[in-house]
Parts: C-alpha cells; structure tokens; sequence
C-alpha cells in the first residue's frame, strides 16, 4: 500500500512539477467553489469535507482522479461527455485543459446534496 501523506503539500510533493501545477490549480479551484469546506487527507487522497466528505481528487499514472461520488456523474453526465467516467470517478487526461468549470460546478452540486443530507439526518433524530 502507498504510504499516507501528512498534508495535501506533501502529496502534491510527491509529482513532477507539471502534475504538481494541475493539483494546485484544482485545489484552489475547490477552495474557491466551496470556501467553508475543510482540506482533508482521507483514502490516501486529498480531499475537501464538510458536513461529510464532497469530492477527492488524485494524480493517477496516465491521469488526474476527481471522485465526486457516483450521483454527480449521473447529474452531470452531459458535460462529462468525452471524458472516461466509472461509478464515483472522472478521469481527467493529462493532455487536456482542466475543466475547472465543471470541477468547481461538482463540488458546489455535492456541497448542496451533504447539506440537505445534514438537515435529512437532523429531521430523523427530532421525529424519533
């Protein structure tokens, strides 16, 4: 198994400068999107979390990782034509442009979805 980073820095650290700059640009991009979400290490990925965790992303050999679950990839499975989706993960080509539209447009969908999940879990505890 990989060792687990202390910190998203160290992750980062671990890539070529050029993979190094696509993590960075996605992580400020989800900082942007989701400003009151907390950085997180979780599945030896680095992640965002609020209430729950929303997204994860990865360098991959021949790719970027971006796991938002599987429901935002049904939701958006428009825009997500012409990249290589399985259940929960985007595989993003190196080659390309990062679509930080649609990134950030994920992470905002899943903030939305673990709020009303938060307020779903609270309504059943009062009615019990």
């Amino acid at each position: 198994m990989n060792p687990k980073p202390s910190s998203i820095e160290e992750y980062i650290s671990w890539f070529p400068s050029e993979i190094q700059e696509k993590l960075r640009v996605i992580r400020e991009t989800l900082k942007k999107a989701v400003p009151e979400a907390t950085e997180v290490i979780s599945y030896h990925m680095p992640a965002i979390k609020t209430t729950e965790v929303l997204v994860y992303y990865a360098a991959m050999k021949n790719h970027l990782g971006y796991y938002p679950t599987n429901h935002p990839i049904e939701e958006f499975k428009k825009e997500l034509e012409g990249f290589h989706t399985l259940k929960g993960a985007i595989q993003i080509p190196y080659s390309v442009d990062l679509p930080l539209k649609l990134i950030s447009d994920i992470a905002i969908y899943r903030n939305e979805k673990a709020k009303q999940n938060a307020e779903m879990k609270k309504l059943k505890k009062k009615n019990k």
